[in-house]
């Protein structure tokens, strides 16, 4: 085959490939969609209005430290004022919110692994891992229907429903006490903790469960003996991802109460202390980036653990 004929072969090869028309379609719906937001949205005018750049200049002075401020710029001064902040309220501040998001993420692990067992499809159901179960009466199926689907639809609106909303609403009831933004923080976790913990559950292999159901175990030492050792480890990696999540989110969840890094970033800004503003920022800014290191650490491990121990 010359070189003109294989083009022609490329080129009909070309033409008889699938159309994906409902991505081209749904690609170009997007773009108009983008074009339609900026074009009426008024975003261009905001973002370019008039005065932009002198505020924009004004807001940058400000946020030099107070105490370097109408002076060359020194960096031991710069960090001396950094020191005493930290030392004064830093500290302290990061101390809060990393025990705030440590509590959520313990809580909502508590709270999502047992739950997890009740919404997995293959041991929610009236006879599980069996290869030819019994007739199960319609009372036994309908029960357990019910139990597995009001896990799921707990689940779904724990995951709905943000955490900030879920905070404000336990500030409401428990009044502002750091317990109240734990149990905002962790109830959202929980959802999404629950539902892919019973995915996993779903997923692990059934060889183990379905030896221990022929051999007579109860549901509970099928779910004890084989699915949660199966399923820890790659739930605890989930865990740990849900923590990094829970960190972030604790900083912003402080402003509500709790005298933490968020709660120090709305006092600085309500008095237009934007020095501070920037410090809590930065010291937020570590704090998720020492997390979020120690997170893929852990996983890291767990993930060569369970490697290790499948090979």
């Amino acid at each position: 085959m010359n070189e003109c004929q294989r083009w022609k072969a490329i080129q009909a090869l070309r033409r008889a490939r699938p159309r994906a028309h409902f991505v081209c379609a749904s690609a170009l719906a997007f773009a108009l969609l983008v074009a339609w937001a900026w074009l009426t949205g008024g975003f261009l005018a905001s973002a370019f209005g008039t005065g932009s750049a002198e505020r924009l200049a004004r807001f940058a002075r400000e946020l030099e430290p107070h105490a370097l401020r109408d002076r060359d710029f020194d960096l031991g001064a710069a960090l001396a004022w950094f020191a005493e902040r930290a030392h004064t309220v830093g500290l302290a501040a990061s101390a809060n919110t990393l025990a705030l998001a440590v509590a959520a993420t313990a809580l909502a692990a508590l709270l999502a692994w047992p739950a997890s067992f009740f919404a997995a499809r293959t041991l929610a159901t009236a006879e599980p891992f069996l290869a030819n179960p019994r007739p199960a009466t319609e009372l036994a199926r309908l029960a357990w229907r019910t139990l597995r689907a009001s896990v799921r639809t707990a689940f779904v609106l724990l995951r709905a429903i943000p955490e900030y909303v879920l905070a404000f609403l336990a500030v409401a009831l428990l009044g502002p006490l750091a317990w109240a933004l734990v149990l905002g923080l962790a109830l959202h976790n929980a959802g999404i903790l629950g539902r892919l913990g019973a995915e996993m559950l779903e997923g692990a292999p059934p060889r183990a469960a379905a030896a221990l159901r022929q051999a007579g175990a109860t549901r509970a030492q099928i779910a004890c003996a084989a699915l949660a050792p199966q399923s820890a480890t790659r739930f605890l990696l989930l865990l740990f991802y849900r923590g990094e999540t829970c960190l972030r989110e604790a900083t912003v969840l402080g402003m509500v109460a709790l005298p933490s890094l968020g709660y120090g970033l709305a006092q600085a800004r309500a008095r237009l202390f934007y020095d501070e503003m920037l410090f809590f920022i930065a010291c937020s800014a570590l704090l998720v980036l020492a997390g979020d290191l120690f997170s893929t650490w852990i996983r890291a491990r767990l993930g060569a653990t369970r490697r290790g121990s499948c090979a």
